[in-house]
């Protein structure tokens, strides 16, 4: 059984965090939550409605963190899921949260994000000249620090995997249980 980090914040994406605790869990794996601090977390729905020209937002489920970014220990886990949402906007300048993802990267284990995760990858600059997918709202996040943008559900470019949202998260797990 391996150890996998789940990265949430407030206003985390409700479907980007269940899919893949889910998902792992599913698989044998044991899913560790990390957030800001370990408490619970409030989640949120994202929904573009037809006549809409953006996203609404509705309130989700609460999801308590096993621990906090400061307290992780890089060298337990065997991957790492970057949800989406509000959440990566305000959490990605955490020291603690960006030393994990770098070491992650660093020791060429799978990196995931989906959505505005993409933050967290572009703060801890571990994207500049790989090929990534995110939300179309997050292409100029992806592309600031020299990445490749690509319009496509799943991109794969060396151990980090990416989706643009929560609709893609079946071919994005698939990819990601793959490398675990």
């Amino acid at each position: 059984m391996k150890k996998i980090l789940l990265v949430i914040g407030d206003a985390v994406e409700l479907l980007d965090t269940m899919y893949p605790y889910f998902r792992i869990k599913e698989a044998g794996h044991e899913v560790v939550v990390a957030g800001p601090e370990k408490r619970l977390y409030h989640m949120v729905q994202h929904e573009r409605p037809d006549d809409w020209d953006i996203t609404q937002e509705t309130a989700g489920y609460h999801l308590q963190s096993d621990i906090a970014f400061r307290d992780i220990k890089s060298d337990e886990y065997a991957g790492i899921i970057l949800s989406g949402g509000r959440a990566p906007e305000y959490i990605r300048y955490d020291e603690d949260l960006l030393r994990t993802v770098r070491y992650l990267h660093a020791k060429g284990l799978p990196v995931a994000s989906v959505c505005h995760g993409i933050e967290i990858l572009a703060t801890a600059d571990i994207i500049r000249g790989k090929k990534v997918t995110t939300v179309k709202k997050c292409r100029f996040d992806a592309e600031v620090v020299g990445a490749i943008f690509v319009d496509e559900p799943v991109v794969i470019d060396g151990n980090i995997i990416c989706a643009r949202t929560w609709h893609d998260n079946h071919l994005w797990m698939r990819a990601f249980m793959a490398r675990i």
